[in-house]
C-alpha cells in the first residue's frame, strides 16, 4: 500500500515560536527563502532535520516545523554526520554562521566537505560575531574596527568558498539574503545534490555590522558590482552586460570590455579543476564584481554510502558474535 504524502504549503514549515532576531536582520529573509524552497521541493516534516550550532543563525531550528537540534558551538556538522550515517533516508540540513563554522567549528566544516557526507550546509556570513555583540569574526575584513579590535583587526579573513573548495567540496555556492528568488533557487539546487552541499549566504547584521555588503547589493550599484554565475554562459556583468571576466595563463582574473568581450570565460561549474572557481572566490571585492551562484558542482560517492556498504558486507560475512568482533584484532589482557 502506497502512503500518500501531504502537500505542504510554505506556512506549514512555520512554527508557533516568536521569531526572535533583531528587527531588520537578514536572517528573516533567509528563513523566508528556506521555507519557500522547502514548499517547492515538497519536503515532509518527519523526514527533514535542521541542525545548528551556536550563534544568531543557530536559532533556526526553533522556527522550522521539522525535526531539529540546537547543538553546541561549531559541532553541528559532526552531529549532523551522525544523524545522516545512522539514518541515510533523512534529509539533513546544517545552519551555521561565519563564527560558528569558520572558527571553533572550522575542523568539523572542512572534514564534512572532505568526507562528502549528504548534508546541506547553509552558512550565514555577516562578517561579525553578532550573538556576542560585535567582535570581529574570521571573515571580517582586515582593518575592521570592532569591540575586540578597537584599532582594527590585523587578521586576514577566511573565504568560506575558497576553504570549501580547498577541502574538496562537491557543491559550493553563494547567495545573498535580500536576493530571495535567487537564494530559493540555490536551495533547490543544493537539495538535488548527493553529498555535502554548502551555500554561503551573505547576510546583513543591521545592529553590529550594518551595510557590510551594500557596496555591491544596493540596487543603484548591483548591476555593476555583482557577477551572476550561470553554467555554460560567459562571465558577463554590467547593466548592458558589456563587461566580462577573463583569466590569464596563471588563472589571474581580469576585466575585459569592447572588442575583448568575447574573451570572457564561459562558466563551467562542473570543471575538472577547481582553479576557475578558486580564482573567483579569491578575487578582490574592490577591483572586481562579487560572484554569486554555483562555484563548483561535482559527483563523488558519499560518506554514508561507503559506511552502509561496509555494514552490508559485514552482514554478509555473518560476523554476528560480539565476542568474535571484540577479539578480532590485537588485544591485551591485564
Amino acid at each position: 500500500m502506497t502512503t500518500v504524502q501531504p502537500v505542504l504549503q510554505k506556512k506549514d514549515y512555520k512554527t508557533d515560536q516568536d521569531v526572535r532576531w533583531c528587527p531588520g536582520c537578514g536572517d528573516y529573509s533567509i528563513l523566508n527563502s528556506v521555507q519557500g524552497a522547502f514548499a517547492k521541493l515538497g519536503k515532509q516534516l518527519h523526514q527533514t532535520v535542521v541542525i545548528s550550532g551556536i550563534g544568531c543563525s543557530s536559532r533556526f531550528p526553533y522556527y522550522m516545523e521539522t525535526f531539529g537540534f540546537h547543538t553546541i558551538h561549531g559541532r553541528a556538522p559532526a552531529i549532523a554526520t551522525g544523524v545522516k550515517v545512522a539514518n541515510p533516508a533523512l534529509d539533513v540540513w546544517v545552519v551555521t554562521g561565519d563564527g560558528d563554522a569558520m572558527s571553533i567549528g572550522g575542523n568539523h566544516f572542512i572534514h564534512a566537505m572532505r568526507r562528502n557526507v549528504g548534508l546541506k550546509i547553509l552558512l550565514f556570513n555577516n562578517r561579525i560575531y553578532g550573538l556576542t555583540k560585535g567582535q570581529f569574526s574570521p571573515t571580517s575584513e582586515q582593518g575592521k574596527v570592532t569591540k575586540s579590535s578597537p584599532v582594527g583587526s590585523v587578521d586576514y579573513p577566511f573565504s568560506p568558498i575558497a576553504l570549501a573548495l580547498g577541502a574538496g567540496g562537491t557543491f559550493v555556492a553563494r547567495g545573498v539574503d535580500i536576493l530571495g528568488p535567487h537564494l530559493e533557487d540555490l536551495i533547490c539546487r543544493v537539495d538535488a545534490h548527493a553529498g555535502t552541499g554548502m551555500i554561503e549566504i551573505y547576510q546583513n547584521c543591521n545592529i553590529f555590522n550594518d551595510g557590510a555588503y551594500k557596496h555591491f547589493t544596493d540596487k543603484e550599484v548591483r548591476d555593476e558590482r555583482v557577477l551572476m554565475l550561470q553554467h555554460g554562459q560567459p562571465l558577463l556583468f554590467g547593466a548592458q552586460k558589456d563587461k566580462g571576466i577573463a583569466f590569464d595563463a596563471q588563472f589571474r582574473p581580469m576585466v575585459v570590455t569592447g572588442a575583448d568581450l568575447g574573451k570572457a570565460y564561459v562558466w563551467d561549474e562542473t570543471a575538472d579543476t577547481p582553479a576557475p572557481a578558486m580564482a573567483l572566490a579569491t578575487m578582490s571585492e574592490q577591483d572586481f564584481p562579487v560572484p554569486i551562484g554555483v562555484f563548483r558542482r561535482r559527483t563523488k560517492a558519499t560518506f554514508e554510502a561507503g559506511v552502509q556498504a561496509q555494514l552490508a558486507q559485514q552482514r554478509q560475512r555473518k560476523q554476528e558474535s560480539l565476542h568474535d568482533l571484540i577479539h578480532a584484532g590485537e588485544i591485551w589482557q591485564v
